[in-house]
């Protein structure tokens, strides 16, 4: 198996010398025929080299570092403009769910220290109408617990949906950056065909497939 690969890796090894020396001979030949026209005053312009864009590797991690400093800041940018609104209404969201549910937690926590302490004026007590005498309260210790222990798991779920959000919009911002400098130029190519050629010792034909790559 390992003379298989060693084998194997020779062979791709020869090809790519092999059309690198091609590619440079060619090179070779286009620049004399440049130099030749140019002498007689023809100028040749390569009208499909097309100028690749300078990449910043710094740039993802940039916009990790704004979106983590201040949410959507990252986003910006990345010029990304149309997410900032989605990340302040998904971040947002998440911590007004936090809000709404900590301060019920906080109202029912309350009324059920005074209920036990012996008290009857909590808010929970006479919701309605004034109860007549000696009868129960609207919202009894067992209702009153129940609902804190309530409040109290879905104001944790919600700031943990809001960091989770939060981390989401770093991680957005950096791969986007990543995405943003992604090469997707024309001249990104990749030919697989066959290829066949005459054993110079052996005088027999050596045949296979060959994996072409431009970049």
């Amino acid at each position: 198996m390992n003379k298989y690969l060693v084998s194997l890796a020779i062979y791709f090894l020869v090809i790519t010398l092999g059309q690198a020396q091609e590619e440079e001979k060619n090179t070779q030949a286009s620049d004399s025929i440049k130099t030749t026209l140019n002498k007689e005053g023809v100028k040749v312009v390569d009208t499909l080299k097309v100028k690749k864009k300078a990449i910043n590797p710094l740039a993802p991690s940039k916009a990790a570092f704004y979106s983590a400093v201040f949410p959507g800041l990252g986003q910006i940018y990345n010029k990304r403009y149309w997410k900032v609104p989605i990340v302040y209404a998904i971040i947002g969201g998440g911590i007004y769910g936090y809000i709404y549910n900590d301060d019920l937690y906080d109202r029912f926590r309350t009324a059920f220290k005074r209920r036990q302490a012996g008290f009857t004026d909590d808010e929970f007590y006479d919701l309605g109408a004034p109860n007549a005498p000696g009868a129960d309260p609207d919202f009894s210790e067992a209702a009153l617990e129940s609902a804190q222990e309530r409040y109290q798991e879905d104001r944790d779920l919600w700031l943990l949906v809001t960091i989770g959000m939060y981390a989401l919009n770093i991680v957005d911002a950096n791969v986007d950056s990543h995405l943003k400098q992604f090469n997707v130029d024309d001249d990104l190519s990749m030919d697989f065909k066959p290829f066949l050629d005459m054993d110079a010792i052996t005088a027999k034909p050596v045949y296979g497939m060959a994996l072409t790559i431009k970049f």
